[in-house]
C-alpha cells in the first residue's frame, strides 16, 4: 500500500465531513419536506445541497485515494 501524503489524508477527512454533511442534508430535507411541502424554496435548496455535497464528497475521495507519482525534484536520478 502506497503512504498517502498530508494533503491526500486532509482530502479523504473533507470527504468524510461532506457526506455527513449530506446525510444531515437528507435528515433536515425530510423535517422540513413534512413542514412545508415539496414547493418551498428551502426544500428545495436542501436537495440542492445533498447533490452538492454528495459531488464534492466523491471528488475528495478520487483525489485522497489517486496513486500519485512523486514529483518531487531531486537530485537522485
Amino acid at each position: 500500500m502506497k503512504k498517502r501524503s498530508l494533503l491526500q489524508k486532509i482530502s479523504i477527512a473533507f470527504a468524510v465531513l461532506s457526506y455527513l454533511c449530506a446525510a444531515g442534508s437528507v435528515y433536515f430535507s425530510q423535517v422540513y419536506l413534512a413542514e412545508l411541502g415539496g414547493d418551498h424554496a428551502v426544500t428545495a435548496s436542501f436537495f440542492a445541497a445533498i447533490v452538492f455535497f454528495v459531488g464534492v464528497g466523491i471528488v475528495l475521495q478520487v483525489m485522497g485515494t489517486a496513486n500519485l507519482p512523486n514529483l518531487s525534484f531531486s537530485s537522485d536520478d
